[in-house]
């Protein structure tokens, strides 16, 4: 008998590419990070002494907790929502510690134990340890790419069963970096409202996008077809991972989306997990996140418009044009796996992720940052093109 549950898979050993940069890393060998998506560590001009200031500021002398967060952050959010021409009550955002725990709220509110919610494939799959920790199934739909990413409508149909509650649209996705088309938010809604399901619409890249698509949604908000829940925070909106903080906006059907904010209150006010200083001084973080962010798109734009140039010079690769977010997909010759590939290439110094980390189906495709430094950034990629044309 085990002395632990079996929320987790038991299989806790490292993957060949973990090791090997280990290795590397061990023996002080150099390595050129294609993966790093940290926006503290990809040398920008950073306000650490701003945003220390800020809270330093802001704590107040008392402990006043409210299950959906401080009145004045959650007016702050609605305010800054402001410039994607959203306006949301105040009253239908609740504040968590993070996406992470955004989305666990939610599996709490929505999902019995054993129940299942689909989720979309390609995608990070930091959503397979937050639904084993919750004791929920996943069942997966398909991103499909024909001259762009897109939802595969008919797949949705495929994956649901008796037992689904709910369907997960990351929006821009993380990796592809593919946005929902008018249309296809209008295929999904409606096959949520036919089959009453919630939607979560994971909308932390929306401030990233790459390209100039006319039909591309701006958030899902403000939905009544059925109950939606937009997800965002400052790790991605503002650049700021080690403040956590990250919201829900909730909306749908007036009477049912207020029984789902007052259940979500009981969620919430069983961890009060969101510092108060942190609270306090959002109207100053999201202030000074507009700096960052702008750093961060310069940088993006910047990496993405070189990558697009080198790519033509190798016809044997190509790049799954991303349409927002930090990532870019490349499809190498599939003369071996995409784990091969990354392991020939990090035995070269260049660290890349192979797509299997994510789900892709197919062969072989790699998924690097776009935040890297400039330089570093060509100098890997140079490599990894070079190698692959060979």
């Amino acid at each position: 008998m085990s002395f632990f549950s079996n929320r987790l898979r038991t299989d806790l050993s490292r993957n060949p590419l973990t090791c090997l940069l280990e290795e590397r890393r061990g023996s002080g060998l150099d390595t050129l990070d294609l993966t790093e998506s940290n926006p503290t560590h990809v040398d920008l001009p950073y306000p650490h002494r701003e945003i220390a200031d800020a809270l330093a500021r802001s704590c107040p002398p008392f402990y006043e907790p409210h299950p959906r967060g401080l009145r004045c952050a959650r007016e702050a959010i609605s305010t800054w929502l402001g410039h994607r021409g959203l306006s949301p009550n105040p009253d239908q955002l609740l504040i968590t510690s993070g996406t992470s725990e955004a989305y666990s709220f939610l599996f709490k509110l929505l999902l019995n134990p054993g129940e299942s919610l689909l989720v979309p494939r390609p995608s990070y799959p930091l959503l397979d340890f937050i639904a084993a920790l919750d004791g929920v199934r996943l069942r997966s739909y398909r991103l499909v790419h024909d001259r762009r990413w897109r939802v595969d409508l008919d797949s949705l149909e495929e994956a649901l069963e008796d037992r689904t509650r709910a369907v997960v649209v990351i929006h821009p996705n993380n990796p592809t970096g593919s946005c929902l088309s008018d249309e296809e938010a209008a295929g999904l809604l409606n096959f949520c409202a036919r089959n009453s399901l919630a939607v979560i619409s994971d909308e932390v890249f929306l401030e990233y996008p790459l390209t100039e698509t006319a039909s591309r949604v701006s958030s899902l908000e403000g939905t009544q077809e059925t109950l939606v829940f937009c997800l965002d925070g400052l790790s991605k909106s503002a650049g700021m991972p080690q403040v956590k903080l990250s919201w829900i906006r909730a909306s749908g059907p007036a009477t049912l989306c207020e029984e789902a904010l007052q259940r979500l209150d009981l969620i919430s006010d069983t961890f009060l997990s969101v510092g108060t200083p942190v609270q306090a001084a959002l109207p100053r973080l999201l202030e000074i996140g507009a700096g960052v962010r702008a750093a961060l798109q310069d940088r993006l734009a910047s990496n993405l418009q070189w990558l697009r140039h080198q790519m033509r010079s190798v016809p044997s690769c190509s790049l799954l044009e991303p349409e927002a977010g930090w990532n870019a997909v490349l499809r190498l010759p599939a003369v071996r796996s995409d784990e091969a590939w990354a392991l020939e290439l990090l035995r070269k110094g260049v660290y890349v992720q192979p797509g299997y980390f994510y789900d892709f189906t197919e062969e072989a495709v790699l998924v690097v940052s776009l935040l890297p430094p400039e330089e570093l950034f060509r100098k890997g990629l140079s490599q990894v093109l070079a190698h692959a044309g060979e």
